[in-house]
């Protein structure tokens, strides 16, 4: 059997690896990294023109709870954004989620410090306080009400939380991010959305439902990413949605992927390729990031091509230069790390 854990990361294309980290620190208490390495990326030709592509990546957590974000920028060209001003609606992933204690605290806290606000605070479907953001780059991202953080750091926000992704036919998108283990519908409405009118598209009719996992399976990060969601995002109007990524390569601006943590990948692997969504590229082995991290990584699309990164992390990091990993093989797929093993990561924050 396999297991899908959750969401485990953010892939976030851009265009200056130092100056999009450090302003994810700033806003986002992202200063932890798990690793930063310059590498090739030969599992990705299939979207790079063929081409096998260098960057620098950097997967970095908030020590305060939340998933991860994976900081891809390409060296082999320069991230770019698309040629044309995408809506709301267009397929592939549009909005990051973070996730906050005190959303009104946080909205005070990016106003003060000259965030690009896309909106006021405005109440979502379901009465949640939200509010939107662009970063240096222009993405936007949505901070959402939380109450499960794993410390009771400082920081305004925690991490990631999922995101929100455009689709074309929702029923087949529930059905697909349902075999991802997100089978709670939190909220599935129609209509005109307010809290959405000052984002591009976003004065039009949509289908929005947002999900969640009704019983989520644990796992070695649990404790620390805590609840995260995907939002489906359907266009109601006569518009025919773009792809976000069309004519794009991986790495050029924008949401690259959403990541999952996982066991078992062939198991998984052949479960996806009887569902219709089989493996688009493999390592087919393990993959070596550093002399202690070492994963196996896959990539599935959704039905609209949105990307999809599978991975079954064999060993990991906790503090590199004392020689501090963890060998996740030999543990429960549901066991969560100790809390020992978890806070030391406290130790390698990157600090401004």
């Amino acid at each position: 059997m396999y297991t899908i854990q959750g969401i485990q990361h953010l892939g976030v294309g851009v265009p200056n690896h130092s100056e999009a980290w450090k302003w994810y620190r700033k806003f986002f208490g992202l200063d932890i990294p798990l690793f930063n390495d310059e590498a090739e990326a030969p599992l990705m030709t299939i979207y790079t023109e063929g081409d096998v592509i260098s960057k620098r990546a950097a997967m970095v957590l908030n020590i305060k709870g939340g998933c991860a974000m994976e900081i891809v920028c390409p060296s082999t060209f320069k991230a770019s954004h698309a040629k044309v001003q995408h809506q709301l609606g267009d397929l592939g992933i549009d909005i990051g989620f973070v996730k906050a204690p005190d959303v009104q605290k946080a909205y005070s806290f990016f106003k003060d410090n000259g965030a690009d606000l896309v909106s006021d605070l405005v109440v979502l479907p379901n009465g949640w306080k939200s509010f939107y953001v662009k970063d240096l780059n222009g993405l936007v991202y949505q901070i959402l009400p939380a109450n499960d953080f794993y410390t009771g750091h400082n920081h305004v926000t925690g991490g990631t939380a999922g995101c929100s992704v455009g689709v074309s036919n929702m029923e087949k998108a529930m059905s697909f991010y349902g075999l991802l283990g997100y089978d709670e519908v939190v909220f599935d409405q129609k209509g005109v959305f307010e809290d959405w009118k000052n984002l591009p598209g976003g004065s039009t009719e949509f289908r929005r439902v947002l999900l969640s996992q009704k019983n989520p399976s644990g796992g070695g990060f649990s404790k620390l990413a805590g609840k995260s969601y995907i939002q489906l995002v359907e266009d109601l109007s006569e518009r025919k949605p773009l792809k976000i990524y069309a004519d794009r390569l991986w790495g050029d601006i924008g949401f690259v992927h959403l990541g999952f943590d996982v066991r078992n990948m062939e198991a998984l692997g052949k479960a996806l390729e009887k569902a219709g969504h089989g493996f688009t590229c493999d390592t087919k082995d393990v993959l070596s990031m550093g002399e202690s991290t070492k994963v196996h990584c896959t990539y599935c699309e959704d039905p609209d091509g949105t990307l999809i990164e599978m991975i079954e992390v064999y060993k990991i990091p906790i503090i590199e230069k004392l020689g501090i990993y963890l060998n996740v093989e030999k543990r429960k797929p549901s066991q969560p790390l100790p809390d020992l093993m978890l806070k030391a990561l406290k130790f390698t924050r990157v600090k401004d």
